[in-house]
């Protein structure tokens, strides 16, 4: 007679167990802090890049599109309407970036303790959602 030994996972693709991440809060928000910390360390304007990136970029795209192409706003204030799609689209673009990345650039801390998997790229999430509050508080400013 022969056995076959079939292993399967303790749960099922979609559930998560959010008490086990919740117990992990303190691990979450040290990966939070030193994934905005990371950052722009070694910058010299550090932080402020977070308001100075955005309004670069929309000064180039008020040129760009703006002056050279001359493609219309209708109506609304061109640093306004270039601003609210670069800051929803650079907060999905490095969510979706940093994110897919996130098992191989943390696998060293995988193989040494045990925590929830899924709480790294939560945290890639949480820390880009701060990001785009700061940029959504230079927006607020602008309007």
């Amino acid at each position: 007679m022969e056995y076959t030994t079939i292993i399967k996972p303790k749960n099922k693709l979609w559930e998560v167990d959010f008490k086990e991440i919740w117990q992990y809060r303190d691990l979450l928000t040290m990966f939070v802090k030193r994934d905005i910390v990371t950052q722009y360390k070694q910058t010299i304007l550090g932080p402020t890049w977070y308001l100075i990136q955005p309004a670069l970029t929309t000064i180039m795209y008020m040129v760009v599109f703006g002056g050279i192409a001359g493609i219309s706003t209708d109506g609304l204030p061109q640093p306004l309407f270039y601003l609210s799609g670069i800051v929803l689209w650079q907060y999905f673009s490095d969510c979706l970036n940093k994110t897919s990345s996130t098992f191989t650039a943390n696998q060293h801390i995988f193989g040494k303790v045990y925590f929830p998997r899924l709480i790294a790229p939560i945290s890639t999430v949480i820390s880009n959602l701060l990001r785009m509050g700061i940029q959504f508080l230079l927006f607020i400013s602008i309007y």
